[in-house]
């Protein structure tokens, strides 16, 4: 039986994260109300602007359902924007933005820069085997990680863009604007592995 994984869907590459998802083998689902979170396994919060994300989510109400599954078990795969919406803290953010705050760490906004400053790299990503991941940063955040709950899953400079917390994981670049399904592989096995959310 397929995993059954839904996609914020108000802004950023929805499609590219659904059907990245669909060539992984799960089934994709578009999100934009409480009630499609039912019979979900997992949630990918895609980038775009995170204030823009944020404030659409609290409008429709997704914010605190989205809490409520995450507390019930659900498992979130936060993008770039995405997983600014998923850190307790932001820097270079609104005061009032609204977040989810799922993810103990610190999100850096726009921490390797403007869109001017965008480029690709190629990492080594823990969890993920074979050759490195050639990753693409957009207006890239990077995380500040200090709690010994969140594993470190790849860095930049000595910058965090990378990182899983129980069933949670945030990367500061896209990979659905690549053929390279392995991090959403990756994403599948913990929305539907055993592994629980700290907390």
């Amino acid at each position: 039986m397929k995993a059954r994984i839904g996609v914020v869907a108000y802004q950023g590459a929805v499609s590219e994260h659904l059907r990245a998802l669909e060539r992984a083998g799960a089934e994709a689902l578009p999100v934009k109300w409480p009630r499609d979170l039912e019979g979900l396994q997992g949630v990918v919060i895609p980038g775009g602007e995170s204030t823009v994300i944020g404030d659409a989510m609290q409008t429709w109400g997704l914010l605190d359902a989205l809490r409520e599954w995450v507390r019930d078990g659900g498992a979130v795969f936060g993008t770039c924007a995405g997983a600014i919406l998923m850190a307790t803290e932001i820097k270079n953010g609104k005061p009032d933005q609204p977040r989810l705050g799922i993810m103990p760490l610190t999100a850096n906004r726009n921490g390797f820069g403007r869109q001017v400053d965008s480029f690709e790299a190629d990492i080594c990503v823990r969890g993920i085997e074979g050759s490195a991941f050639r990753a693409v940063f957009i207006r890239a955040p990077y995380f500040e990680v200090t709690d010994p709950e969140v594993e470190v899953l790849a860095a930049v400079d000595h910058k965090v863009v990378a990182a899983r917390y129980g069933r949670h994981l945030a990367t500061a670049f896209h990979p659905e604007l690549t053929d390279d399904l392995r991090i959403h592989r990756l994403f599948i096995e913990m929305a539907t592995g055993g592994q629980k959310n700290p907390g």
